[in-house]
């Protein structure tokens, strides 16, 4: 006896089609899967037994041997449980299954019958609704998750009794009905407010600025001076997610187990702050199974690195390729996979590692040695792929204890958004959607300089020793400060700010 029933399985953030074919035919009791199958896939056997035997089902004591094809494609996780158990019983003609064909099915059963959630739904059924499939049975647990995709019917089971009597039309199940991401996103709340911050005002316009381009930045200053409080700051005054946006965000964390099953869907820009000690693999991904890494979960949000020098300079050197391509290729050998990492970097630092150096009212007790030690952790490629550069010196008793009102994030915010707005329909053509991630000819075309602009940057790019790819940013970061602006050309007093932001690597380094 053969049955036939489909699932999918996943590569990256991409899902594929598995088929699932089961034969049970004479012979000494055996359980048999094939298919270049992982662990866990081949530990199925035992869940499936238990599973199928506690559901009151009847076990065949027969030769079971199940092919997960296409039979060269390596398959990971307990995705197949589900799918598994239920051809195995449309094999028994007893129980009088006929519709499962009809499904795709997803799920992990447990030793008691129940289906358990599992990871990486919403790309899975992306995916699969991509090559044409329309009804899917999966762990209720993950129906809020795929609530957010329309144009399917998707099926929530408890346990394997009740996937078989909707199978054979003993129950009905009503498919999941879908939900506006518009009621979820306008939910958002922010703990921390730029009117929490004294002071500061030269890092919060560069912030600022930061935001409305996408633009990376870094600031130098000494501890205490505010830098981790900026930076956390920092969400609430970043524009709010397009629903693609967050399904591309979503599909990263479900993969990586992370995402809220009560929300369904990740509808606030990422912020990632990995310790320090973190390795290069936990940042950029990969490991056995190939996971994405904390470039990866930051993508469309915030990578926020504090004490950056303190990081490894191998870890370092690795964002040097995401932070140009938006994309991480995790080569490994048994699979090669690309994940996206198309995030904004924030990094804090110390100038030195006493912290004083260069310091109004404090003095630096490092050797010039110590410092040019400790600041030679961070390359030249590396600064040069940080648009923005600025010092964040301490605050004066006057600024912390002034009872004038900061501006808040949410006036920020209209700010920033009337100016991504004009960016949009700037790239609305382009496939584009910010400043910062200009190509060179799109560099080149919206960034057009009158003459006092061009004698100013032709100035700065001989004195300052910039590079090509450091002339670039520098257009990019002046087109946003137009840009918030509402000015349509960039002006000479836009690149001057623009150039004031690409001084300290200078001065430091």
């Amino acid at each position: 006896m053969l049955a036939k029933v489909v699932s999918f399985g996943l590569k990256g953030v991409d899902g594929y089609k598995v088929d699932i074919e089961t034969d049970v035919s004479n012979g000494l009791p055996r359980f048999e899967i094939v298919g270049l199958a992982d662990t866990a896939i081949k530990e199925a056997k035992e869940r499936v037994r238990s599973g199928i035997k506690n559901s009151a089902f009847e076990y065949p004591t027969k030769r079971i041997t199940v092919n997960l094809a296409p039979a060269d494609m390596k398959k990971e996780g307990a995705i197949y449980d589900l799918g598994i158990a239920v051809g195995i019983l449309s094999c028994n003609f007893d129980y009088g299954i006929k519709r499962e064909k009809e499904f795709a099915y997803i799920g992990e059963l447990s030793f008691d019958g129940s289906v358990k959630k599992v990871k990486g739904v919403l790309p899975l059924l992306i995916s699969a609704r991509k090559l044409g499939f329309k009804k899917f049975i999966i762990p209720k647990e993950n129906l809020i998750e795929a609530s957010f995709i329309t144009g399917i019917e998707v099926y929530g089971v408890q346990s394997l009794i009740e996937t078989v009597k909707f199978l054979t039309g003993e129950i009905n199940i009503e498919p999941v009905k879908p939900c506006k991401f518009e009621e979820i996103s306008s939910k958002q709340v922010y703990s921390l407010d730029f009117s929490h911050v004294k002071g500061q005002k030269q890092a919060k316009r560069a912030l600022e600025i930061a935001a409305a381009g996408g633009h990376n930045l870094l600031m130098i200053g000494p501890p205490g001076s505010g830098k981790s409080m900026l930076a956390k700051c920092f969400p609430s005054i970043l524009p709010d997610m397009t629903f693609e946006e967050a399904l591309e965000v979503t599909k990263i964390h479900s993969i990586a187990g992370e995402l809220d099953l009560k929300k369904g869907i990740v509808c606030t820009r990422p912020f990632r702050s990995p310790h320090h000690t973190a390795s290069t693999v936990s940042l950029t991904g990969g490991g056995s199974n190939s996971k994405p890494g904390e470039i990866s979960l930051a993508h469309n949000g915030v990578l926020f690195l504090d004490e950056f020098p303190e990081y490894s300079r191998q870890t370092i050197e690795t964002l040097r390729q995401p932070l140009e391509d938006g994309v991480i290729t995790v080569a490994r050998s048994n699979a090669t996979i690309t994940y996206p990492a198309n995030f904004m970097l924030i990094a804090s630092m110390n100038p030195c590692p006493c912290g004083n150096y260069g310091s109004k009212d404090r003095e630096c007790k490092c050797s010039p040695s110590q410092i040019n030690k400790y600041l030679s952790k961070l390359s030249g490629p590396i600064m040069d792929r940080i648009d923005i550069h600025i010092e964040v010196d301490n605050v004066t008793y006057e600024q912390l204890k002034s009872q004038s009102e900061e501006e808040s994030s949410a006036e920020i915010k209209k700010r920033v958004d009337k100016a991504r707005e004009r960016q949009l329909e700037r790239f609305k053509n382009d496939k584009n959607y910010s400043n910062a991630k200009m190509s060179a000819v799109q560099t080149k075309k919206y960034c057009k300089l009158d003459e006092a602009g061009e004698e100013l940057l032709k100035n700065a790019f001989e004195r300052l020793k910039l590079s090509a790819r450091a002339h670039d940013r520098l257009l990019r970061v002046a087109r946003t400060i137009a840009d918030l602006e509402g000015k349509e050309s960039i002006e000479a007093k836009h690149i001057a700010e623009a150039i004031s932001y690409r001084t300290l690597d200078r001065k430091y380094f």
